[in-house]
């Protein structure tokens, strides 16, 4: 329920579609006798739209997760094993094209598979299935062998889940297939900005792993720069306000142990 709860309101809720709706509704009520309301609508969609194209939003959002959890070296480091969330291949685009279409977030995979040559014993867990509603027929994890082996990883040493559809489902799934003790060296790898619910998510099945981000977008040693583009803006508030509203939703539902995890003492 959770996660058909989370897919329509997230509908909503996305940057992109709360303005056209906004813009819809104020527009339909200029048309009625609530005109004036309906005129303050539109200028503040205006406003919002001006404001996503000349201010940062969504980089400024992004940074404060990405800085969350300190990257970490951990080549000296010896492990137990290494979970990888996914969201790298995009599994109905790879089925329908016949081949590995990579989606995004590729270092999950790289720096996963480098820890995975430097610590031969260890498991490496690759849990995503698929987030969609309807194409439901073909997963992630069906393509990430294939990957992994031709980054030097033996199939043998991954285990596959192919039925996680979000991070709860990716966290419960690991941890009924490994069932780990509570002094084993777990890392976890996913994308930065994502690192902060994943973790929260983790404690709350009382699982403590190693937080290991990759895959960073924005860089703190610079001013962040306007996007001077609708376009660019909204789709960079996109996927910050998707984590955001990841993180406090989570929280209240107790999936998550705070509503902004952050690195233990």
């Amino acid at each position: 329920m959770f996660f058909y709860l989370s897919k329509v309101l997230w509908f909503f809720a996305e940057p992109g579609n709360a303005l056209l709706i906004a813009l819809i509704i104020g527009l339909f009520l200029t048309m009625t006798r609530f005109k004036k309301l309906g005129r303050s609508i539109v200028a503040l969609v205006v406003v919002a739209a001006l404001s996503i194209t000349f201010l940062p939003f969504g980089s400024w959002m992004r940074l404060a997760l990405e800085d969350r959890f300190p990257s970490q070296d951990l080549s000296l480091q010896s492990v137990d094993g290494i979970i990888v969330l996914g969201g790298v291949i995009n599994p109905q685009l790879s089925a329908a094209r016949e081949t590995l279409v990579i989606g995004g977030a590729v270092e999950r995979i790289t720096k996963s598979a480098e820890l995975a040559r430097a610590n031969p014993n260890a498991k490496v867990i690759f849990t995503g299935g698929t987030g969609s509603l309807f194409d439901t027929d073909v997963r992630e994890a069906d393509y990430v062998v294939s990957l992994y082996e031709s980054l030097g990883v033996r199939a043998p040493q991954l285990l596959l889940d192919r039925e996680a559809r979000n991070t709860w489902e990716n966290v419960t799934n690991a941890r009924h297939m490994v069932e780990p003790g509570p002094y084993d060296r777990w890392v976890l790898v996913t994308s930065a900005f994502h690192m902060p619910r994943a973790v929260g998510v983790f404690r709350a099945q009382g699982w403590e792993v190693i937080p290991y981000p990759v895959d960073y977008s924005t860089n703190p040693d610079e001013k962040v720069n306007s996007p001077l583009s609708f376009t660019q803006g909204l789709g960079s508030l996109y996927g910050a306000t998707h984590e955001w509203i990841g993180l406090i939703a989570y929280w209240l539902n107790g999936k998550s142990d705070a509503a902004f995890p952050k690195p233990r003492q």
